[in-house]
């Protein structure tokens, strides 16, 4: 997992210099289509990759966009007429069978389909009319980390050059991979955490936005690789009753990285930080977010250059590590998570 995490720089700059010129001609194709809706699929970490999506096709393309419940097709059967929708299944193995009946129905059913994977010599590639590669190379340690950034960063580039408006993705990425190569510089910051919550039993992670997705991968790597009863919520959730929780003793990880979405946290932490909450705080280097009162904790990611719709690749970073060393800390062996296998095939 750690060989892992470490790999992202290079993967990214890899997809950024290999994969970019396949997946914009794929965008040119789908921009000849009348294109209406966009519905996507996954299942797991994809499945926050999906949701990074969804706020990409809201905001930047003005399109709706859900993410879809694969049995409504594989369990009751369901048929729905899909013409004018953008189908987009996201799989790091592309070998679920959910996923691949999903895409043959959604097919049938008039949509445009798309496989965002790992592997494409997958089933659910084949199933799908077009595929885009992730090119994040073989992928061992149980717990996802590269091919999910890659993810993003994929779902970006097919899915920016679609907006109304005029935006160089290659220009927009091109700080990405130093980006992160100087985030994962930060190690000893992520150690002091994980010593901090090494006895937790459970914690509470929230953003909103882009960064929404963040807090929900991050909340999924703890689970799987420290044992930790992590819940992820929006911000916006959080303070709807969630917030009842929160005392001394559960931690909150909160992403306000530069932006709208954390703009949009600041009252959020003002009421954590009013509650006494033992708040871990991830953010850019240019927000004001340190606390004097001994209760906080900052992991500030590299932000220079990079868009707020692209922090997400860059703000999961520290997130990763952090669930590395936490597991580590307890005795634990991430690469391989008790009761968990690469590949979860469901129905």
């Amino acid at each position: 997992m750690e060989a892992e995490i470490n790999e992202q720089p290079a993967i990214l700059r890899r997809l950024r210099a290999d994969g970019s010129d396949a997946i914009g001609a794929l965008s040119g194709e789908l921009a000849r289509r009348d294109i209406r809706f966009v519905l996507l699929a996954a299942r797991g970490t994809s499945d926050h990759a999906a949701l990074y999506a969804k706020y990409l096709a809201e905001v930047q393309l003005g399109l709706p966009a859900g993410l879809v419940s694969p049995s409504s097709m594989t369990v009751y059967g369901a048929r729905p007429d899909l013409t004018g929708a953008l189908f987009i299944a996201v799989s790091q193995s592309g070998g679920s069978p959910d996923l691949v009946e999903s895409v043959a129905t959604a097919r049938a059913g008039g949509a445009t389909t798309v496989a965002v994977t790992n592997n494409v010599g997958s089933e659910l590639a084949a199933a799908a009319e077009f595929v885009v590669d992730i090119r994040a190379g073989l992928e061992r340690a149980v717990a996802a980390t590269k091919t999910y950034t890659a993810e993003l960063l994929a779902l970006y580039l097919l899915l920016m050059p679609l907006s109304p408006s005029e935006i160089d993705v290659g220009e927009r990425s091109a700080s990405l991979a130093d980006a992160a190569e100087q985030t994962l510089a930060g190690v000893q910051d992520v150690a002091t955490a994980a010593a901090r919550y090494r006895f937790a039993d459970r914690l509470i992670t929230t953003a909103r936005g882009y960064s929404y997705p963040t807090a929900r991968e991050a909340a999924l790597k703890l689970m799987e690789t420290a044992y930790v009863g992590a819940h992820a919520f929006s911000g916006a959730d959080l303070l709807h009753g969630p917030m009842a929780i929160v005392d001394t003793t559960v931690p909150v990880i909160a992403v306000v990285t530069p932006g709208a979405g954390g703009a949009a946290m600041q009252p959020v932490v003002t009421a954590l930080r009013a509650r006494n909450a033992d708040l871990l705080v991830v953010c850019g280097g240019s927000v004001s977010a340190d606390s004097d009162d001994g209760r906080q904790l900052t992991l500030r990611v590299a932000d220079e250059g990079v868009p707020e719709e692209l922090l997400p690749i860059v703000e999961i970073l520290p997130l990763q590590q952090l669930a590395l060393h936490l597991a580590l800390s307890r005795g634990g062996d991430p690469d391989a998570p008790r009761g968990l296998n690469k590949v979860t095939s469901t129905w």
